[in-house]
């Protein structure tokens, strides 16, 4: 299972969806694919909107929750678009019922998807409000057996403090979830990590941005951050 922060989609110059950006990620998708890795994705919303930010601005919780729910089934359509102009089978499930343009999540069926290499984009979170997309997608991975989640960000891993705004941060090559829950570490949220934890996921935390990182991480590199139960190494 890849996480994506809506975010990543971003350009630069502030616009909410990238096209150029877009279909690096998709290339990337698409080279697990050829070499037969089963692939599930949830991307966020956070380009668009974010639920608990409009909450903050008087904004009724429950409706701004949904108004970011359909911001990640937008993002959702443009990743399957862009992975089938390259040639991807693709199905985005939504948890909420918008079956003109894609899906309704149904467990059984995304997991046929996936035996059928189709990459399987889950949108609109779990369909509930006050859940991030965090959990979202730990819950997807937890559903369809994933062996691992690979939290995607703009840095190396795991760190101390926020290394773009703090150049003593120290880098965790490996943590456990405890270790994570305890120095709130911000990883994921804390719902997130409790279902990985409780469940024995591990998490990957890698940089995204780093070309071809994704597929050497399949290959067995140690990349990144590792997040898992245990003692540290």
């Amino acid at each position: 299972m890849l996480k994506l922060s809506g975010e990543a989609l971003m350009s630069e110059s502030g616009g909410s969806i990238d096209a150029e950006i877009v279909k690096r990620l998709a290339m990337e998708i698409k080279d697990l694919c050829d070499v037969g890795i089963e692939v599930g994705l949830v991307i966020g919303g956070g380009n668009i909107l974010r639920g608990a930010e409009k909450a903050s601005e008087g904004l009724d919780r429950v409706t701004s929750d949904q108004m970011g729910m359909l911001a990640t089934i937008i993002n959702a359509l443009a990743m399957q678009d862009c992975l089938e102009y390259l040639g991807q089978q693709v199905r985005v499930m939504s948890a909420l019922k918008i079956n003109q343009v894609c899906e309704d999540y149904i467990r059984r069926r995304a997991v046929r998807h996936l035996e059928k290499k189709r990459v399987v984009i889950f949108a609109a979170g779990t369909g509930n409000p006050f859940f991030t997309t965090d959990s979202a997608a730990s819950l997807r991975a937890i559903e369809i057996n994933a062996e691992l989640m690979v939290k995607a960000t703009k840095v190396k891993g795991v760190y101390s403090a926020d290394p773009l705004k703090n150049k003593d941060a120290i880098f965790y090559e490996h943590l456990t979830f405890d270790e994570a829950l305890d120095q709130r570490l911000n990883v994921m949220d804390t719902t997130a990590l409790v279902l990985c934890r409780d469940n024995n996921l591990p998490i990957r935390v890698m940089n995204i941005f780093e070309q071809g990182a994704v597929m050497r991480l399949m290959q067995g590199e140690q990349i990144g951050s590792l997040i898992e139960r245990g003692n540290t190494k």
